[in-house]
């Protein structure tokens, strides 16, 4: 019978220490977003970390969340920096804030075809189309096309 008691207590312990130190890496993934390094600060394996998940659905959700709050985090203090060098002159700081919030500076691609018709379209064909295109919202409008078809069409007559 003392086996059983003490067994008990061990696990108690056990439960209690996981439970201290799963809400330790909660708050360390707040902190740092990174698995491995929160995990080597507190001294657990990454196989622990993945077990916890795994076995608590509760843990599992929490540390999704701190995941989330830690990387929000750390995109603020990283856009702070970039502010701060953008700031100071930074040309690189100045030119990356440019190409990603400014539209006239934004990377382009140009695209150079040649379209030769080779065999017509039926007008059910060409319903399917439309609809295709409609149904994958690449326009909200086909009528500006249309127009544009008409012309090209009546300009080539």
């Amino acid at each position: 019978m003392p086996d059983s008691s003490m067994s008990i207590k061990r696990r108690q312990s056990i439960s209690v220490r996981q439970s201290r130190e799963k809400a330790l890496m909660i708050e360390q993934m707040k902190k740092t977003p990174i698995i491995q390094i929160c995990c080597e600060k507190l001294g657990i394996g990454r196989t622990t970390y993945y077990d916890w998940r795994r076995c608590d659905d509760a843990f599992a959700k929490a540390a999704d969340d701190a995941l989330m709050e830690g990387m929000l985090l750390m995109n603020d203090l990283a856009e702070s920096q970039l502010l701060s060098a953008v700031r100071d002159g930074n040309l690189g700081a100045i030119t990356y804030w440019l190409k990603h919030r400014h539209h006239a500076y934004s990377s382009r691609l140009e695209v150079t075809a040649k379209i030769a018709e080779r065999d017509p379209i039926d007008p059910e064909q060409e319903h399917i189309i439309r609809e295709a295109i409609r149904l994958a919202s690449l326009s909200p409008s086909l009528s500006s096309r249309e127009e544009a078809s008409s012309t090209i069409e009546a300009g080539s007559d």
